[in-house]
């Protein structure tokens, strides 16, 4: 089949998701070609061939992290940003501008592919490019209607966009029922009128597990990941802490390709870390701090770890409470909070590693990948 794959690029786990999922379409003989802006563009460019640019559709943020109201004005409006990466301001495009230039650059290529479905991650414009020349189309999310700490004066925006889900075949959830860790971002899909399309296909990541390190006594990892904005939020919440620590902790700034290392008191900070890294500092940690984005949370089940979640915005939010009411996880939004969680699991560490084992253990009975692809070619 000629698959369309258009790609969310706020954050990494949609380009995540996109990747694992692109590679076995690929394997199985599928032509696929993938769309997305920004740096997601670029992760897909160095994992295959036929990939295309389209206009990012960004939040306004800062080193605060997401500025909601200033989001809500840039919407009709552009509006002066800083750009931290070229350390100058500039003007940054209204959404509506962004919209419909991407809306566009799809369309374009769509045109020329004539593809057999498309498929979307998180990207509603593809799925009205969907609608509008009758292709059929699958869509993967986490989130559908957030209902925790979710910016009332974006809902009617939300309700907006809920009428492209309703018109593709299939909704693909990469997460398990039951103890559906986005729970709190879904909604009620049964009201939303969509029930009959969603699966819960379970986690893209390969869940299975055998110990290969020897667990390293009181180490505290902590890998950040997300917009910049966003990451320079946590990180100064985090600093102001872990280097005070008795024990290890380790830093990840999240910046693909850096090679910074550094020590501050106890804290060793990478600037980027090789997957085998992460790997290794995830499995001998015993507490593991996330924003609680949706694709992080799994990988730290993977390895059925008690964490500290510290999110810097509403689906992470959402994430982070239902782990803290599966007993899996503590919700911190700053940094007394943090370090008062961490002494809590450290003070209750048996138990938050048995909540952690029993969800880890059922999440492990799905294969996302598998499932999904089932639906793809169905």
């Amino acid at each position: 089949m000629k698959l369309f794959y258009s790609c969310n690029e706020l954050g990494l786990g949609h380009v995540n998701r996109t990747i694992m999922l692109g590679k076995r379409l690929e394997d199985r003989g599928h032509d696929v070609f993938f769309f997305s802006g920004g740096l997601a563009h670029k992760l897909l460019q160095t994992e295959f061939n036929n990939v295309y640019p389209c206009t990012p559709i960004k939040w306004y943020e800062n080193i605060h992290g997401l500025f909601v109201s200033a989001s809500v004005m840039n919407i009709p409006f552009p509006l002066p940003i800083f750009d931290y990466e070229h350390k100058k301001m500039r003007l940054k495009r209204s959404s509506s501008e962004e919209t419909i230039r991407r809306y566009y650059d799809l369309r374009k290529y769509v045109m020329k592919i004539k593809p057999d479905k498309i498929i979307s991650d998180g990207d509603l414009l593809a799925l009205r490019l969907a609608k509008r020349w009758k292709i059929e189309s699958i869509y993967i999310t986490n989130v559908v209607r957030p209902s925790y700490r979710f910016p009332i004066f974006l809902i009617p925006g939300q309700r907006f966009t809920e009428r492209y889900i309703k018109t593709c075949k299939k909704v693909i959830i990469p997460d398990v029922p039951k103890y559906t860790i986005c729970e709190y971002n879904l909604g009620s899909l049964d009201k939303i009128g969509i029930q009959d399309k969603v699966e819960f296909v379970g986690s893209f990541f390969d869940m299975d597990y055998e110990r290969r390190f020897k667990k390293t006594n009181g180490v505290v990892f902590a890998p950040v990941s997300g917009p910049l904005g966003t990451r320079v939020k946590i990180i100064k919440e985090i600093m102001r802490v872990l280097p005070s620590l008795s024990c290890k902790t380790i830093v990840s700034l999240g910046e693909p390709r850096s090679r910074l290392k550094r020590f501050v008191g106890n804290c060793e900070i990478y600037g980027w870390l090789s997957k085998s890294l992460r790997q290794e500092y995830m499995e001998k940690a015993d507490v593991v701090i996330s924003t609680g984005s949706h694709g992080t949370c799994f990988e730290i089940l993977k390895y059925e770890k008690p964490s500290v979640c510290m999110p810097t915005q509403p689906e992470q939010m959402g994430n982070a409470k239902k782990l803290n009411d599966l007993k899996c996880s503590i919700y911190a939004e700053n940094g007394s909070q943090l370090l008062k969680a961490l002494h809590k699991i450290r003070e209750n560490k048996e138990f938050y590693e048995k909540k952690a084992s029993i969800l880890a253990h059922y999440c492990r009975r799905f294969n996302g990948l598998d499932s999904a692809i089932k639906i793809v070619e169905s």
